[in-house]
């Protein structure tokens, strides 16, 4: 069977790769999964009994585009953490962010761009979805290297007139996965600025914004709000799994203007597959709520607090401003990540295996991502496993 050649291209999925690299040898000790961003906090007690309390609905077809209760929940949190008004009519709750990553491609990227195969910007590394759907739609992926030199963030302002004059869309993670990096409100104005002048949406992927170190991420909303940008130019995109440690619950939102939103919701009545009304119902009190939100953040700045013990004096090792990855730099991530495996048991992600290129050209090749999402005493002693095996003891 022959299969489309777009897809030709695309690089094996990192996780995959993962296990070919370390499984073929044994642990060298006892077993710590470092490598997937899988919450492990607690999620709130009361998320069982909303559960039970609409297990009844799960006998008819979840709302289409979101419950009232789910959307008012969605646009009461953008008012208290952004202080923007959006309306029902610019919202989705989408059945896992990745979801809408893919299919914001399907539902706004043209046939053409200028005359021309239409590109997609993408941060390098980055969210592999991101390549998957500028394939999807016979787009043009162009990898822009987002390395310590750019504060971890694309600089897409640097490409030829001619490459973002095709431009369709371009993807941006703030805080960035892996790199933990925030984009400021420059940042954000700047990227309005230059997706006005060529033409282009920017797809904003803000996930982690609620897990910060000193200061909450400015969001494109606010800052688009605040500079008068076009709402169309913006689709924004969050999620419960981080910010409520609630992963399998696959709940999320697309926030985007009223043309785009109509769009992206004409494909989700063909194709998508929308949230169970009892998940809608826990969806909807969890955006509801801070404390647990606010605990939530509490137990992450006190792990980067033990990173930055830890890693204290390894050149280049820092917690991140935002997010629960460590981006550690180390000589080749591959040979740093099965060293680790097999002399300690830990997996991380070469980080390689999340950017585009070969050899140096990989900006992901020096460095190895690891996730602080184990509790505090097996971080601990994850962390220190680490830096002894990768740096040496102080």
């Amino acid at each position: 069977m022959q299969f489309p050649a777009r897809f030709s291209n695309l690089p094996e999925y990192a996780f995959p790769r993962l296990r070919s690299l370390l499984d073929p040898h044994p642990a060298g000790g006892p077993v710590l999964h470092m490598s997937i961003g899988e919450p492990k906090h607690p999620f709130p007690d009361w998320v069982g009994q909303v559960l039970a309390e609409t297990v009844a609905d799960f006998a008819r077809y979840p709302a289409n585009d979101g419950t009232p209760e789910l959307l008012d929940a969605i646009s009461g949190w953008l008012r208290r953490r952004y202080g923007v008004e959006v309306g029902h009519d610019r919202l989705m709750p989408l059945n896992g962010t990745r979801e809408g990553l893919y299919n914001v491609a399907m539902a706004l990227v043209p046939e053409d761009k200028a005359g021309a195969r239409p590109v997609v910007l993408i941060p390098n590394p980055f969210y592999q979805v991101y390549a998957v759907a500028a394939a999807s739609v016979g787009g043009e992926p162009v990898f822009v290297a987002a390395t310590e030199e750019t504060g971890f963030l694309p600089d897409y302002a640097a490409l030829p007139p001619e490459t973002l004059d095709r431009v369709a869309a371009a993807y941006v993670c703030s805080p960035a996965n892996p790199q933990g990096g925030v984009a400021s409100r420059d940042y954000w104005r700047g990227l309005l600025d230059l997706a006005e002048r060529h033409d282009f949406r920017i797809l904003a992927d803000e996930c982690y914004s609620e897990i910060w170190r000193d200061a909450p991420p400015p969001g494109i909303l606010e800052v688009a709000a605040a500079h008068g940008a076009d709402p169309e130019r913006v689709v924004a995109f969050h999620s419960l799994s981080k910010r409520s440690n609630v992963p399998g619950l696959r709940s999320g939102f697309v926030a985007a203007g009223p043309q785009a939103m109509t769009r992206i919701r004409q494909l989700r009545a063909y194709a998508g597959a929308p949230l169970p009304g009892p998940l809608q119902a826990v969806a909807a009190r969890l955006w509801a709520d801070e404390a647990h939100v606010d605990e939530n953040r509490a137990l992450y700045q006190r792990k980067y607090r033990l990173a930055d013990d830890i890693f204290a004096d390894v050149p280049g090792a820092q917690a991140p401003q935002a997010g629960f990855f460590l981006w550690l730099p180390v000589p080749d991530g591959e040979t740093a990540a099965l060293e680790l495996w097999t002399k300690t048991g830990v997996r991380v992600l070469p980080g390689a295996y999340l950017a585009r290129g070969e050899g140096p050209a990989n900006p992901g090749a020096g460095y190895v991502r690891v996730a602080m999402v184990a509790p505090e005493d097996e971080m601990a002693r994850g962390l220190t496993a680490i830096r002894a095996t990768l740096y040496g003891t102080r």
